[in-house]
Protein backbone atom coordinates (compact mmCIF):
# COMPACT_ATOMS: atom_id res chain seq x y z
CA UNK A 1 0.00 0.00 0.00
CA UNK A 2 0.97 3.59 -0.52
CA UNK A 3 -0.14 6.55 1.56
CA UNK A 4 -0.41 9.96 -0.07
CA UNK A 5 -0.65 13.45 1.39
CA UNK A 6 -1.21 16.58 -0.66
CA UNK A 7 -0.25 20.14 0.12
CA UNK A 8 -0.12 23.47 -1.64
CA UNK A 9 -3.72 24.25 -2.45
CA UNK A 10 -5.28 27.63 -1.85
CA UNK A 11 -7.12 30.54 -3.37
CA UNK A 12 -5.81 32.57 -6.27
CA UNK A 13 -7.13 34.95 -8.85
CA UNK A 14 -7.51 33.94 -12.46
CA UNK A 15 -4.17 33.94 -14.22
CA UNK A 16 -2.29 33.04 -11.05
CA UNK A 17 -0.23 29.98 -10.24
CA UNK A 18 -0.11 27.30 -7.58
CA UNK A 19 2.15 24.34 -7.01
CA UNK A 20 0.74 21.21 -5.45
CA UNK A 21 2.95 18.63 -3.79
CA UNK A 22 2.22 15.07 -2.80
CA UNK A 23 4.32 13.12 -0.34
CA UNK A 24 4.15 9.36 -0.63
CA UNK A 25 5.00 6.72 1.94
CA UNK A 26 4.64 2.99 2.31
CA UNK A 27 5.15 0.98 -0.85
CA UNK A 28 7.76 1.70 -3.50
CA UNK A 29 6.55 4.96 -5.02
CA UNK A 30 8.41 4.37 -8.27
CA UNK A 31 6.31 1.31 -9.14
CA UNK A 32 3.14 3.29 -9.67
CA UNK A 33 1.58 5.46 -12.25
CA UNK A 34 1.13 8.71 -10.35
CA UNK A 35 -1.09 11.62 -11.07
CA UNK A 36 -3.65 14.16 -10.05
CA UNK A 37 -7.40 13.88 -9.99
CA UNK A 38 -9.85 16.68 -9.39
CA UNK A 39 -13.51 16.89 -8.59
CA UNK A 40 -15.71 19.92 -8.38
CA UNK A 41 -19.12 19.84 -6.66
CA UNK A 42 -21.71 18.25 -8.90
CA UNK A 43 -19.16 17.24 -11.50
CA UNK A 44 -17.47 14.00 -12.38
CA UNK A 45 -13.97 13.23 -11.21
CA UNK A 46 -11.32 13.97 -13.82
CA UNK A 47 -7.78 12.75 -14.23
CA UNK A 48 -5.95 16.03 -14.71
CA UNK A 49 -2.48 14.63 -15.26
CA UNK A 50 -0.71 11.32 -15.10
CA UNK A 51 2.97 10.52 -15.06
CA UNK A 52 4.16 7.00 -15.58
CA UNK A 53 7.18 5.18 -14.21
CA UNK A 54 9.31 6.62 -17.04
CA UNK A 55 8.04 10.14 -16.29
CA UNK A 56 5.97 10.27 -19.46
CA UNK A 57 3.09 12.64 -18.85
CA UNK A 58 -0.45 12.94 -20.12
CA UNK A 59 -2.82 15.80 -19.49
CA UNK A 60 -6.48 16.58 -19.65
CA UNK A 61 -7.00 18.67 -22.78
CA UNK A 62 -8.28 21.64 -20.82
CA UNK A 63 -5.07 21.92 -18.78
CA UNK A 64 -2.53 21.04 -21.44
CA UNK A 65 0.05 23.80 -21.78
CA UNK A 66 -0.86 25.25 -18.37
CA UNK A 67 -0.19 22.40 -15.91
CA UNK A 68 3.04 20.45 -15.52
CA UNK A 69 3.28 17.21 -13.56
CA UNK A 70 6.60 15.88 -12.31
CA UNK A 71 7.81 13.24 -9.92
CA UNK A 72 10.89 12.71 -7.79
CA UNK A 73 11.02 9.01 -6.97
CA UNK A 74 14.04 9.44 -4.70
CA UNK A 75 11.94 11.74 -2.50
CA UNK A 76 8.66 9.89 -3.03
CA UNK A 77 7.14 13.17 -4.12
CA UNK A 78 4.81 14.21 -6.90
CA UNK A 79 4.22 17.77 -8.05
CA UNK A 80 1.71 19.68 -10.10
CA UNK A 81 2.67 23.15 -11.27
CA UNK A 82 -0.50 24.98 -12.26
CA UNK A 83 -0.16 28.16 -14.27
CA UNK A 84 -2.68 30.52 -15.82
CA UNK A 85 -5.36 29.20 -13.53
CA UNK A 86 -8.97 29.69 -14.51
CA UNK A 87 -12.18 29.68 -12.46
CA UNK A 88 -13.12 26.36 -14.05
CA UNK A 89 -10.01 24.83 -12.44
CA UNK A 90 -11.68 25.26 -9.05
CA UNK A 91 -11.97 21.82 -7.46
CA UNK A 92 -10.62 19.49 -4.84
CA UNK A 93 -7.37 18.06 -6.14
CA UNK A 94 -6.24 14.59 -5.17
CA UNK A 95 -2.89 12.92 -5.54
CA UNK A 96 -3.37 9.39 -6.79
CA UNK A 97 -1.42 6.23 -7.49
CA UNK A 98 -2.48 3.37 -9.68
CA UNK A 99 -1.22 0.34 -11.52
CA UNK A 100 -1.83 1.92 -14.90
CA UNK A 101 -2.02 5.38 -16.47
CA UNK A 102 -5.01 4.39 -18.58
CA UNK A 103 -7.47 7.25 -18.07
CA UNK A 104 -10.50 5.08 -17.37
CA UNK A 105 -8.63 3.09 -14.77
CA UNK A 106 -6.65 5.92 -13.24
CA UNK A 107 -9.74 8.02 -12.58
CA UNK A 108 -10.76 5.32 -10.11
CA UNK A 109 -7.19 4.79 -8.90
CA UNK A 110 -6.88 2.62 -5.86
CA UNK A 111 -4.79 5.04 -3.79
CA UNK A 112 -5.72 8.66 -3.22
CA UNK A 113 -4.83 11.32 -0.73
CA UNK A 114 -7.31 13.36 1.29
CA UNK A 115 -7.25 16.18 -1.24
CA UNK A 116 -6.37 19.85 -1.27
CA UNK A 117 -8.77 22.58 -2.32
CA UNK A 118 -7.93 24.90 -5.21
CA UNK A 119 -10.16 27.92 -5.67
CA UNK A 120 -9.72 30.32 -8.57
CA UNK A 121 -11.66 33.56 -8.57
CA UNK A 122 -12.38 35.68 -11.63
Amino acid sequence: QVQLAESGGGSVQAGGSLRLSCAGSGDDFSRYCMGWLRQAPGKEREAVATIDTHSTTNYLVSVKGRFIASRDNAKNTLYLQMNDLRPEDTAMYYCAAGATCSYREFVIAGYRGQGTQVTVSS
